[in-house]
């Protein structure tokens, strides 16, 4: 699929992209081997072929996600710069 300039005009315009004559050709001619590309993959038979999320295996990276017991108040209140009645103090948001 060969898109036109028009097309690439308008792709531009989408990205608020301003484009000259020369970059407006090569992205044309970028874009267009990509899209013939694509073509060409979905012409591939996949009906036995499971999908897939991912290539890599199936692992959580992550640490555990383990039960603890958090902040007491008075450690969640020790750096605060204003405290009243065991709470953060902050200014108003609302006058």
């Amino acid at each position: 699929m060969s898109l036109s300039i028009q097309e690439v005009q308008h792709i531009a315009e989408l990205a608020r992209l301003t484009l000259s004559q020369e970059e407006l050709e090569l992205y044309r001619q970028q874009l267009s081997d990509i899209l013939e590309y694509a073509a060409i993959l979905n012409e591939l038979d996949t009906t036995n072929v499971s999908p897939t999320s991912s290539v890599l295996g199936m692992q959580a990276p992550l640490r555990s996600d383990d039960p603890m017991s958090g902040f007491s108040t008075q450690q969640a209140l020790q750096n605060a710069p204003r405290i009243k009645n065991g709470q953060f103090k902050v200014p108003p948001v609302m006058e």
